[in-house]
């Protein structure tokens, strides 16, 4: 590895970066809490230097992949202390990187201050469980949460396929196999279909792709299997109609009543600046309760805020109750609420 490169990782390492971006003809940048900062110290970064830094991580098979298909993804660790999920991908400027620190530790359901619910979900033997929300909000980061406590709490054999492998697992009671595509298997579809033969317990799939991965996911929930994963939306209502619209029509009908039988509920997120500094999240979460089923299998999906804007004692809380809440503790301040908000006017009615 690049000597330069390796110095800047533990920079960002030591301010608690989440991420760094190398990119020709910029200083390198950390994002810390969200917010962007140039290394000034560092110098503006030539497309050669950049370059440089760049291949000095990738392998000659990787270098080929990357000329093939202009972007990569992997990851590696700086040493035994900081593991890094990354992609290198090519722009108008030049050769460039996005870099995601990955905590060494696996924090706790109490650490991440997440909805002590989720505990709940992980109890259940069989089913669907979705982390969802945009990018850089903490979907990884729960997902490794909840497959933590599964480990720690049952002995289960539980396989992880992700693209890369993000969190390393200490297996404790459970058995873990984690599967890293294109490494451990050529591609997410093979992947997938092949895990149903190794007698898994709990399958985490690290993000739901395309119309045959969730198409997969839904028939191992129903065939006996928990299984976890990601998608990119906004909040649990968009995930369904995300899931059902990605089908082709003629597998529409089944998917809902696939669905309908298999959630077990949604956890919508955002991390969201604190007052003191830091970030904290805000779920949205969805339970699927009898009423949740029914709307799925009618297909009245756009009727299910209002469930679970309306079953707060069953556990269920919107995205809006949850800033309110953490209005009203002080942690993040009203703008910031605001602005993280979906529905602004619920928001205002709760903290009146």
């Amino acid at each position: 590895m690049d000597e330069r490169l390796k110095k800047i990782f533990y920079i960002a390492f030591q301010r608690s970066a989440s991420d760094v971006h190398i990119v020709p003809s910029r200083y390198p940048t950390l994002r810390i809490d969200g917010e962007l900062y140039p290394l000034q110290e560092e110098g503006i970064l030539t497309p050669k230097e950049t370059e440089k830094m760049l291949l000095s991580l990738l392998t000659e098979d990787q270098i080929a992949y990357l000329k093939k298909y202009k972007d990569l993804d992997f990851s590696f660790s700086v040493e035994d202390n900081i593991r890094i999920r990354a992609n290198i991908y090519h722009q108008y400027y030049g050769l460039s990187g996005a870099f995601r620190l990955i905590p060494s530790e696996i924090r706790t359901i109490e650490e991440l201050n997440l909805p002590p619910i989720l505990r709940e979900f992980v109890k259940k033997r069989q089913g669907f469980i979705l982390v969802t929300g945009p990018a850089g909000m903490g979907k990884s980061t729960t997902l490794a949460a909840l497959i933590d406590e599964i480990n720690h709490t049952r002995s289960a054999h539980i396989i992880t396929i992700e693209e890369p492998i993000e969190y390393i697992f200490t297996p404790d009671l459970s058995l873990i196999s984690q599967k890293e595509i294109p490494k451990d298997s050529p591609n997410w579809h093979r992947a997938l279909r092949s895990v149903l033969r190794e007698d898994p317990d709990v399958i985490m799939i690290g993000e739901l792709r395309d119309a045959e991965s969730i198409q997969i996911a839904l028939t191992a929930a129903e065939t006996g299997h928990l299984v976890l994963g990601t998608l990119h939306t906004n909040s649990a209502s968009q995930t369904i109609d995300r899931i059902l619209d990605v089908l082709p029509e003629e597998q529409k009908n089944q998917a809902r009543f696939q669905l309908a039988s298999t959630l077990i509920g949604i956890v919508s997120q955002r991390l969201v600046p604190r007052t003191k500094g830091g970030r904290v999240p805000a779920c949205e979460i969805l339970i699927a309760n009898p009423a949740v089923r029914n709307l799925i299998r009618e297909n009245k999906i756009y009727q299910i805020d209002l469930v679970i804007e309306t079953s707060l004692e069953q556990g269920m809380i919107t995205l809006e109750r949850s800033l309110a809440t953490l209005v009203n503790l002080g942690e993040i301040d009203l703008e910031t609420a605001l602005n993280f908000a979906i529905n602004i006017d619920r928001l205002k009615s709760l903290l009146k």
